[in-house]
Formats: structure tokens, C-alpha cells, sequence
């Protein structure tokens, strides 16, 4: 058995399934994606609701809505003076290139609009491929810290390598599986969380042997 396969297994059986990304529809995902930088998803959900309170949930009333007005309601994820332009950003590129609708920019072949993603401020690889992912349905892999802490201590590939070397590991390893892709990140998540911490509990951890 190949050992992402075998890794993948270890994790399916003791958690089940994670049922993630968390959102109603695909632009709160992509929204989601850009707020969970450089947080914790319980501070993204209370500016997703603070978005939805004040019925500006989608890509018209957010161009729309003053970006200070924006920042003040984002609070609660942190870093929100940024990811406001950010958010700004990426919805100014949903706007003008597809009329703000997810359903057009999903039509569209997954690497030129990667790259499209990629040339946004503020939005990375993982973001990117977040979004590509959950909101899209496109079968991407998402690299994340997580990922690369529990592959590096299994000596699998060194924690510095970059986020394409990663990458290019798990498409080459795994057939192209949006459900395989989008369930693997979120066990990736749920071990790190709970095991490889960055003081690692490696004694109870599913893979501490596999």
C-alpha cells in the first residue's frame, strides 16, 4: 500500500470524517479562506456571523460596504486593517471578472485561475488553493503548517522544503480526488491540533506507527 494512502487511512479510521471547509455557500468559503489567515477558525466564525448580522454576505454588498466599515466588522479574526484590503481585493477581482458570480469564476480550468488567485494582493498558496478546493471543487492540494509538521518529523520531507515541493509529493502520489484531497487536508488539521503540537503527544498519536 502507498504510504500517503496508508497515512490517509490511519487518520480516516480514527477520526472519520471532518466534514470541512464550514460555510453555506461557496463565497462565504472563499471569505473564510481569507480570514482564517493567521488564526483560529472560532475567530473566523464570529466575523462570518458579524458579516451576516449585518446582511453584507455577499460579493455585491461587500464592494460596496466602506472598507472601514468592513475592517470593524472582521475584528474578531485579527489582522482585520489587512485583511479587509484583502478581502477587498480578492471580491474587486470576483466583481470584475465575473460579475461577482462563483458559479463563472468555477467554470474556469483550475491552473490559469490559480495563477489569476495567485496575482491578488494578499492571497498565497494556501489561500489560494483553499479557496480552489473547498469553494471550487477543484482537486488541489492544501499545504498548510500542519501538514508540513507532520511529514518533516516522519522524515518524509524536511519542514523547509518549499510549499510546492509539498505539493507536487501529494499530486504525485494521490489520484486527482477532490473528496480525497478535501478530507486529507482536514485530518492533516485535526492531528496537528491535537498531536503533532509543536511539543508533540507522539505516544497517543494515530501514526505514531503506520
Amino acid at each position: 500500500m502507498k504510504l500517503f494512502i496508508k497515512i490517509y487511512n490511519k487518520l480516516y479510521s480514527f477520526y472519520g470524517p471532518q466534514y470541512w471547509w464550514p460555510g453555506d455557500t461557496p463565497f462565504e468559503i472563499a471569505v473564510g479562506a481569507i480570514l482564517t489567515q493567521n488564526t483560529n477558525w472560532s475567530n473566523v466564525e464570529k466575523a462570518i456571523k458579524n458579516l451576516k448580522d449585518a446582511k453584507v454576505l455577499s460579493a455585491k454588498a461587500l464592494h460596496e460596504l466602506p472598507i472601514q466599515k468592513l475592517a470593524s466588522l472582521i475584528r474578531p479574526a485579527g489582522y482585520f486593517n489587512i485583511k479587509a484590503k484583502r478581502l477587498k481585493s480578492f471580491i474587486d477581482f470576483l466583481i470584475e471578472n465575473y460579475n461577482g458570480s462563483m458559479k463563472k469564476i468555477k467554470k474556469e480550468d483550475m491552473e490559469p485561475l490559480r495563477k489569476k488567485l495567485l496575482d491578488i494582493h494578499g492571497i498565497g498558496p494556501e489561500t489560494a488553493d483553499s479557496i480552489l478546493l473547498y469553494a471550487l471543487d477543484k482537486p488541489v492540494f492544501v499545504i498548510d503548517a500542519y501538514t508540513k509538521r507532520v511529514l518533516s518529523r516522519h522524515m518524509i520531507l524536511d519542514y523547509n522544503a518549499s510549499y510546492d515541493e509539498y505539493q507536487n509529493l501529494f499530486h504525485k502520489e494521490l489520484d486527482e480526488d477532490i473528496q480525497l484531497f478535501n478530507e486529507y487536508h482536514a485530518l492533516f488539521v485535526r492531528v496537528g491540533k491535537d498531536y503533532c503540537k509543536p511539543k508533540p503527544l507522539c505516544e497517543k498519536c494515530p501514526l505514531n506507527t503506520f
